[in-house]
């Protein structure tokens, strides 16, 4: 008797959903075609309309004004940044110059690849940081916040904001007395001045194009002359080594296996990397 109720009970309900699906299509075969022909009539009747977002009306001057900066053209000025950050840190900063000495460092004490690459290029990010952050800030000051509160125009801002970075390179390539490379370029740029006419021709004058490729080549020259004045006691106890193990005929042993500790106990006895960033940081710094 369960048997028989439950086979009953489990037909009947099989035909209700089945009779259920067949009201619903025909429902949708009815209904579909006149709600299909409505919509289509009233996407018809209305025009199609493409509103731009007020911060992307215009043209590039509204684009680039203070408040036609949407959130969005943000975020692709910031990302613009950031993708041309690692070049300004080369071509506009003391970066070459603490880096190229710590690689040289590093080749005078023979550690290979001690310390990695990626901690010399962090120390010498971090020292440049702190050296130039009170040229960056002046930028901000001068520029960057004046054109974010709508007091002056982009092409002020432009010209504050490159002055206390061009005084910075213009600095250290003086001090450095490397005038001559500015020449150098200058003299290929189709309007060169001549040293000799123009007295008064300064540093402001000269164009970013011509200032910042004779500001890295000073940074390297620079570099280089450091880096050589560090190379000169190590390679001094490479010397002595190598004389040492001739005159006991050691021939076959590496000289520089041997004298590698005696760098190493050298450096650090002198506090070696409190030195080299002392000095770095003396040649670098520069009062605005």
């Amino acid at each position: 008797m369960i048997g028989g109720h439950g086979t009953r009970r489990w037909r009947w309900a099989a035909g209700t959903r089945r009779s259920l699906a067949a009201a619903l299509v025909a429902v949708a075969v009815l209904v579909g075609p006149a709600a299909a022909e409505g919509l289509a009539s009233e996407s018809v009747n209305q025009p199609l309309s493409l509103e731009l977002p007020q911060g992307l009306a215009g043209g590039p001057s509204q684009w680039t004004s203070p408040e036609g900066l949407s959130a969005t053209l943000q975020v692709m000025l910031l990302l613009t940044v950031l993708s041309l950050a690692p070049a300004v840190l080369l071509m506009t900063t003391c970066f070459i110059r603490i880096v190229v000495v710590l690689g040289l460092l590093r080749q005078a004490l023979g550690t290979q690849q001690l310390p990695p690459s990626q901690v010399i290029t962090s120390i010498a990010l971090f020292v440049t940081l702190f050296i130039m952050t009170p040229v960056w800030k002046q930028v901000y000051d001068e520029a960057i916040r004046p054109y974010t509160q709508r007091e002056i125009s982009l092409a002020e801002a432009w010209q504050r904001g490159q002055a206390p970075v061009r005084r910075f390179m213009s600095l250290q390539i003086e001090r450095c007395g490397n005038s001559s490379d500015v020449w150098l370029f200058l003299s290929y740029l189709p309007d060169a001045p001549d040293p000799e006419e123009d007295a008064e021709f300064g540093y402001d004058d000269v164009p970013l194009q011509a200032l910042i490729p004779a500001f890295m080549l000073s940074e390297l020259k620079t570099a280089f002359l450091i880096g050589f004045q560090i190379y000169l006691p190590f390679l001094i106890i490479d010397m002595v080594v190598a004389s040492v193990m001739v005159s006991m005929g050691m021939l076959m042993l590496p000289p520089v296996l041997i004298s590698l500790p005696f760098k190493v106990l050298l450096f650090v006895l002198v506090d070696g990397w409190h030195l080299v960033v002392e000095m770095l940081m003396a040649s670098i710094q520069a009062p605005l």
